[in-house]
């Protein structure tokens, strides 16, 4: 649904300069300084710049419904639109994995989910755009991502190891087995075979990886890594040209992202709940120590704006700063100067949510409505 011009007024406005009094008028999918005749009297509720959701793998959920049950990318993709519309989100990195682990995570499923949004994009109101998830070790992959990054303008490659590389070398059966194998229509056995295989291609690995990512950045393509542990790991990817460092498993990793000018993405549901559910280092110790340039939603779209509101109620931080990570910060972060704040000629990119409750109650993207409920709905439908 396309919005007309129209002036919103009454609610408060979380302006670039922090929050006020509005009015904010929204003219063809953009924000403007030229008031609409039309107003909407949102008076009772929050209006805040649309939410830039930079790693969100939630998505699966609607493509996989069960273990082993792939739904057609074109069906479950406006499901996962809405999923994130609901949740206040107008921008989403959807993030996809190539990977050894196979079916909706292996390189087929992968191109299957790019062309389904190619055809489904013009239909939906969020902006969905695709990060894709490189496993380093799977180098039969390699030219695969990369005729994917060209046919499908993807702009943002992540780098992630997960083959249990300690247990391989232990010669240990790796945790999860079997499940990861069913997961992937293989035998346990034949998924050992796989994995040991690519733990031996370990050698194989830095001068391939370092090859493909200048190859990438050639292209104009934002790099990434996932899962830092240590210092080293993110010198070695800032020197492949990665300079976006997804949820650093430690404090030391994530405070050399940020010595090196790096971002560092820390996940929203960490946030939440207080802690890593691995155990890792926390998002608010990061936050904080203002080692965190945005917050994503990983495998929780509702989290995003639950964490922003957490960072308040703890007193780490105001509003402004704390929605500054789920809308300026990413936008910025991906190179998305057309949005994140409420400021004229930047997108008409909102989200509207009901101080009272938290609950979002609108979300615009680009002028267009992605979501609409209760008293909000009624304002608007007048």
């Amino acid at each position: 649904m396309n919005l007309p011009a129209l002036t919103l007024t009454g609610a408060e406005f979380l302006w670039p300069d922090g929050p006020g009094p509005g009015p904010l008028s929204l003219r063809d999918g953009l924000i403007t300084d030229d008031p609409a005749p039309r107003r909407v009297d949102l008076s009772g509720f929050l209006v805040l710049p649309g939410m830039v959701d930079a790693h969100g793998d939630g998505f699966e959920h609607h493509l996989a419904p069960r273990r082993g049950a792939l739904a057609e990318p074109a069906l479950g993709l406006p499901a996962a639109e809405a999923e994130l519309a609901a949740s206040g989100i107008s921008t989403a990195m959807l993030a996809q994995f190539v990977s050894w682990e196979g079916g909706m995570r292996g390189p087929e499923f992968a191109a299957r989910m790019l062309s389904a949004l190619d055809h489904a994009r013009d239909g939906l109101a969020t902006d969905l755009r695709v990060q894709l998830r490189l496993e380093t070790a799977f180098l039969d992959a390699y030219p695969a991502l990369e005729e994917m990054v060209a046919r499908h303008r993807v702009g943002y490659v992540v780098f992630n190891d997960h083959v249990p590389h300690a247990a391989l070398a232990a010669d240990k059966r790796p945790p999860r087995l079997t499940g990861q194998a069913l997961k992937a229509g293989r035998s346990p056995e034949a998924h050992l075979a796989l994995l040991q295989r690519l733990h031996g291609n370990a050698a194989e690995v830095p001068a391939a990886l370092d090859a493909l990512a200048a190859r990438l950045t050639a292209q104009g393509v934002r790099l990434g890594s996932h899962d830092d542990t240590t210092a080293g790991d993110r010198h070695a990817a800032h020197a492949r040209g990665a300079r976006i460092a997804e949820f650093p498993e430690t404090v030391a990793a994530a405070e050399t992202a940020r010595e090196l000018g790096d971002a560092v993405v820390m996940g929203a549901p960490n946030l939440v709940r207080d802690g890593s559910h691995k155990g890792n280092a926390g998002a608010r110790e990061m936050v904080a120590a203002g080692l965190v340039t945005a917050l994503a939603s990983d495998y929780h779209p509702p989290s995003l704006a639950r964490a922003a509101f957490a960072l308040v109620d703890a007193g780490i931080c105001d509003l402004a700063a704390a929605w500054s990570l789920v809308s300026r910060g990413p936008a910025r972060m991906l190179g998305l100067g057309d949005r994140g704040e409420l400021r004229p000629d930047l997108r008409a990119d909102l989200t509207v949510i009901d101080p009272a409750t938290r609950r979002v109650t609108a979300t615009i993207s680009g002028g267009r409505v992605s979501y609409l409920s209760g008293e909000a709905a009624a304002r608007f439908l007048g």
